[in-house]
């Protein structure tokens, strides 16, 4: 009964199980804005190459 009890206290894995929910909520949270950004960034890139290519 007392290596169950040991066994019910142990908390060593909840710090690994902690990351892996923080890293699993970010990796959603990126996930969800990725269409965004792809549009911003798509608009920045395309008008920096419109301003080179006026330079040449």
């Amino acid at each position: 009964m007392t290596k169950f009890t040991a066994f019910l206290k142990d908390e060593s894995g909840a710090t690994a199980i902690e990351y892996g929910l923080i890293a699993a909520a970010t990796a959603l949270g990126i996930v969800a804005f990725m269409p965004t950004i792809k549009t911003y960034l798509g608009s920045i890139f395309g008008s920096i190459s419109a301003g080179l290519a006026s330079v040449k």
